[in-house]
């Protein structure tokens, strides 16, 4: 049985699939979006095809959850942005299938309005079903300030600060977690 994710009071869900491309690529065009993800730099249409999607099918799995979950307004049938569920450092040699890392893109007409709090915890509420899970953490550059209040309206509390390294350098980092069990 694959987990279904439950309308809210206004968001509906669907887990995304190499299909959705197109809202990946325009979610991805808004410089403040991406600031603290590629520093503002808006992401092309070949990093969508040939990175995006290929790493987003690495770690769907449609029965347990994990995937970019599209989030769309119920009245309108607006797309809005996603949530990201994955096990924690799934890219790495030890990914931590007990421990699901929680994420958000959302579109900047959506901001300050609770859409990234109301869909996280709806997949929040869903994941703790799962008896496997025994953790959920996020992580965001440590000036995100509006992910970091995300996360501590889910619950999530500090574990730790450390310094994220990509492409264009090293930056600030914090991570946050809760255990289920």
């Amino acid at each position: 049985m694959k987990m279904n994710v439950p309308v809210t009071e206004r968001l509906k869900f669907k887990l995304m699939n190499e299909h959705d491309w197109q809202q990946l690529y325009e979610l991805d065009q808004d410089p403040a979006v991406m600031q603290f993800l590629t520093r503002g730099v808006p992401t092309t249409k070949k990093q969508i095809r040939e990175e995006g999607i290929p790493r987003m099918l690495a770690y769907r799995n449609a029965k347990k959850g994990w995937g970019l979950w599209s989030v769309t307004t119920k009245d309108t049938n607006t797309f809005i942005g996603w949530v990201l569920l994955r096990p924690m450092d799934f890219f790495s040699e030890q990914p931590n299938f007990s421990d699901i890392e929680i994420g958000w893109r959302f579109k900047q007409i959506s901001w300050g309005q609770g859409y990234a709090t109301e869909a996280a915890r709806a997949l929040c509420a869903e994941l703790t079903k799962q008896t496997d899970v025994n953790y959920i953490s996020a992580s965001a550059l440590a000036d995100n300030i509006s992910s970091i209040k995300v996360m501590k309206k889910l619950g999530l509390t500090f574990v730790k600060s450390y310094t994220h390294t990509d492409e264009q350098g090293d930056l600030p980092a914090v991570l946050y977690s809760k255990r289920l069990k």
